[in-house]
């Protein structure tokens, strides 16, 4: 896990390399061609996380309404959505899922354009859908997926900005930002803050994350993180939906996790952390002022920085805990379902 985490910044290079950029362009004129109505995202775990960041671009930047699709609807109760006018993505690390390849499948034979965003270009996920990106970040080792998590948010990144552009192509203001990736992410796992706040956390029995807007798939995949890697229960909620009943339970003893960007989204969880203080929480904050520090960029970007230290704390509360983050109980890298 700990050499996952450290080729990230090696990771987001090798996508933004002429290739890989070029792959993803290609496909994101293509989208942009067939002009879809509305976007219906499936995933499950990690990469569900990414099509939720991938949900939040689609309707911030080309306007889109977005779904999450139901897998079980077509693969338990044989559902045949009417799919006409739809771009369906599947994001998967394997592409090896039964239940994301069904829904593609189905999606494909009744209207949609169908796209899958995998680590696997040979998967069955790639194979069955009409379009796909190879978010290209090399063999995997640690069963708690990191640098597949990053490699997906930049693949989605990249192919909705290029979708908006019309033509594929980012503008040059654009490359020109996300070629600063590689260098923020070096500088985000050189902080060694993550590692030191595992030690406060070591013997807590619970923990919550909370972000808005583009952080919020953030708070959810750092709670997965934590609670595979050292089985520590961690509930994961938007800013908002935790002033609507899940603060009554904030008190000292359950540690909060809070994502706190400088956009809109980070300033509407000012108001959400001055309501954990009342309560007397114990609240860290991730984002370029608070004690996770991040490098400051734009929103969009956020959430490929961020996640870094919570990953890097996630490795480390497992060590500290004296649980095996490489083997966490019961998981395998590939999960099917069904």
């Amino acid at each position: 896990m700990s050499a996952d985490i450290a080729e990230q910044p090696a990771g987001f290079a090798r996508l933004l390399e002429d290739e890989h950029a070029g792959a993803i362009a290609a496909v994101a004129a293509e989208v942009a061609r067939r002009r879809p109505r509305n976007v219906v995202f499936v995933g499950r775990g990690t990469s569900d996380h990414a099509a939720l960041y991938g949900a939040y671009l689609s309707e911030i930047r080309l306007g889109l309404p977005v779904a999450s699709a139901s897998p079980s609807a077509i693969t338990l109760y044989g559902a045949r959505p009417d799919f006409t006018g739809s771009l369906v993505i599947g994001v998967s690390q394997s592409g090896g899922s039964a239940d994301l390849t069904g829904v593609l499948s189905v999606a494909r034979e009744n209207g949609a354009l169908t796209l899958a965003v995998t680590n696997n270009p040979e998967s069955q996920l790639a194979k069955a859908a009409e379009l796909s990106i190879d978010v290209a970040a090399g063999h995997e080792r640690a069963v708690a997926a990191t640098k597949t998590y990053t490699a997906e948010l930049l693949a989605l990144l990249m192919l909705i900005e290029g979708v908006r552009a019309g033509d594929g192509r980012l503008p040059e203001q654009e490359r020109a930002a996300l070629a600063k990736l590689p260098q923020l992410a070096e500088e985000a796992l050189a902080d060694p803050a993550a590692g030191e706040l595992a030690q406060r956390y070591r013997f807590a029995s619970s923990l919550v994350t909370t972000g808005r807007g583009y952080a919020y798939p953030t708070a959810r995949e750092a709670a997965l993180k934590l609670m595979e890697t050292s089985y520590l229960p961690a509930l994961a909620f938007s800013g908002a939906d935790l002033l609507h009943g899940p603060l009554a339970m904030a008190d000292p003893d359950v540690p909060v996790l809070a994502v706190v960007g400088d956009g809109p989204g980070g300033k509407s969880m000012r108001d959400v952390v001055a309501r954990l203080g009342e309560r007397r929480a114990d609240v860290v904050t991730i984002g370029p002022a608070g004690e996770l520090r991040v490098p400051a960029v734009d929103e969009r970007y956020s959430p490929l920085l961020d996640i870094l230290p919570l990953q890097k704390l996630a490795l480390s509360l497992a060590l500290a805990r004296g649980e095996d983050p490489d083997a966490p109980r019961g998981l395998k890298k590939v999960t099917t379902t069904l």
